[in-house]
């Protein structure tokens, strides 16, 4: 498969769950099971993949921004990011559902941070974060694990 064709393919794999995650959030599997472990276990073994054929493999590094952009220049290894990216954002939006479904805040409240965590992943987040402190009227970082 192409680089092209694999970033299809996990944009529709993540695309279910986020559908799931807006539209039917109180289903059981949905937040519990499907969002948060089945799809992002899939796509980490494409990612594993990915890693696996290419580190070490492409010019580039972590050690300065310089090395990271000459690292992402690779198709290969862009695309394990983005994966990373997919992944890691579809497990947040699931724990924000639960999360606010624990502590009562309505789901409707909820879905613009959904909206913005599967387009900007950590503004969403922050969103949340402060939907959950205005409408709960404080943030106890001890509540949210």
């Amino acid at each position: 498969m192409s680089p092209e064709q694999i970033f299809s393919l996990c944009g529709m794999l993540v695309l279910p769950g986020w559908l799931l995650l807006v539209f039917v959030p109180r289903w059981k599997w949905a937040a519990c099971l499907v969002c948060p472990v089945v799809i992002p276990l899939l796509i980490a073994l494409i990612y594993l993949y990915l890693v696996a054929t290419t580190f070490g493999r492409t010019p580039g590094g972590f050690g300065s921004l310089a090395e990271v952009s000459q690292l992402f220049s690779n198709s290969w290894v862009l695309l394990a990011g983005w994966i990373h990216y997919l992944a890691f954002d579809l497990f947040v939006g699931s724990w924000e559902v639960r999360d606010a479904q624990r502590v009562g805040l309505r789901h409707l409240f909820v879905v613009p941070c959904l909206v913005l965590t599967f387009l900007f992943g950590p503004v969403g987040l922050l969103l949340y974060f402060i939907l959950r402190a205005t409408l709960r009227r404080r943030l106890n970082v001890c509540d949210l694990a």
